[in-house]
């Protein structure tokens, strides 16, 4: 398939413009160096910049290294959990807001090898380089924002479903590291080894506060998670399933034009996303029970919507994070500084596709009760 004239020349938004040489020389390798040629300057591009963060990689080794490896993570990660476009932003914004926690943002996740030495600097000269609104909605965005930590151990150990994004002629391979259930105990190690690495980098620049972790993969690696931090605190935000699929496609028909490195045939998209969601989902329903109960809090999208003052004094009292009468103020004005956001607005799906997403995200309608 084509890729559209306006996203096909584009060098912004590209996750991998973060890796260092080694893993990027290591990741087209193992693609057999299969990009095609529509997309050479992007291979082009990232291939400068993985020259320059090795340069800086080192020179973060040298004068933090022991530092970080020294860093113990002595207060448990929150993790807030979510399928794609089920209201993890909004709720990570929301919990960013409590200046007792830490958050990863835009900038670190992209640049996990380097952070700690170039955010000061780099993260205020390319701020240009960043659109003030997500690509796929009116979010607001820059390189201060929080941001889903799963781009951090896909650069560093490469073992993300995440690289299918680039590489979408592999992406059943890499659909392996979602669950890791089917992947080998190497990969499973190594996943888990780079984001401890990422979240000691993010406490000791914090100063040891929690850090509040968002990524939608993390739906499917609950036991993972609870095996790296036994104690760690769980948040899960559904969304009316047939909300999800299309605001997926819209993901589909925006962001990911910006990450090709190949052609990608987007004649099974429907059929690769309904996949994915009843796999998301198989392992949540498996594993969110081995969660401790006061550990663990759920909410839907439209109750933090309609009330989120009050959803939000639930997570804290149901987690015991304690607080909350400290941070409503803060909470209030930036819920009031939301106040004509515009959604985005879809046309009726037509009765063939609702009866697949039905199917496939079945379990999700019965149990939160949403309308078939």
């Amino acid at each position: 398939m084509s890729a559209p004239l306006e996203h096909r020349w584009s060098l912004s938004h590209n996750y991998l413009a973060g890796i260092t040489a080694g893993n990027w020389w290591r990741l087209l390798r193992e693609n057999s160096f299969a990009v095609s040629p529509i997309y050479w300057h992007r291979a082009a591009f990232i291939s400068l910049t993985s020259l320059v963060n090795s340069f800086y990689a080192g020179r973060e080794e040298r004068k933090y290294g022991a530092s970080i490896r020294a860093t113990e993570i002595v207060k448990p990660p929150l993790f807030i959990l979510g399928h794609w476009r089920s209201g993890t932003t909004h709720l990570h914004n929301l919990l960013a807001l409590d200046e007792r926690f830490a958050f990863p943002n835009t900038y670190q996740v992209v640049n996990p090898a380097t952070f700690l030495l170039t955010e000061e600097d780099r993260s205020r000269r390319f701020a240009w380089m960043v659109p003030p609104k997500r690509l796929m909605d009116n979010v607001a965005l820059s390189f201060q924002s929080p941001q889903e930590e799963e781009f951090a151990p896909a650069l560093l150990s490469l073992r993300s479903m995440y690289l299918g994004m680039s590489f979408p002629r592999r992406m059943p391979d890499y659909e392996r590291f979602l669950t890791f259930d089917e992947a080998p105990a190497e990969d499973r190690r190594a996943w888990c080894d780079a984001l401890h690495h990422f979240i000691q980098k993010i406490t000791l620049k914090y100063d040891g506060r929690p850090v509040v972790l968002k990524s939608p993969p993390n739906t499917a690696k609950v036991r993972t998670l609870l095996e790296m931090f036994p104690d760690a605190r769980f948040v899960h935000i559904h969304r009316d399933p047939y909300v999800v699929y299309q605001s997926q496609l819209k993901f589909y028909e925006t962001v990911l034009w910006y990450t090709y490195l190949q052609r990608p045939d987007r004649t099974r998209l429907a059929d690769e996303i309904l996949a994915r969601y009843r796999a998301v989902f198989d392992a949540y329903f498996r594993d969110q029970p081995l969660i401790p109960r006061e550990n663990f809090h759920e909410l839907s999208f439209d109750a933090l919507e309609r009330d989120p003052l009050g959803e939000m004094e639930k997570l804290y009292e149901t987690l015991n994070l304690g607080g909350f009468a400290a941070l409503r103020p803060k909470l209030s004005s930036y819920v009031e500084s939301l106040r004509g956001y515009e959604k985005n607005r879809f046309t009726p799906m037509d009765p063939a596709t609702r009866a697949r997403v039905a199917e496939a995200a079945g379990r999700c309608f019965d149990r939160w009760n949403y309308p078939r």
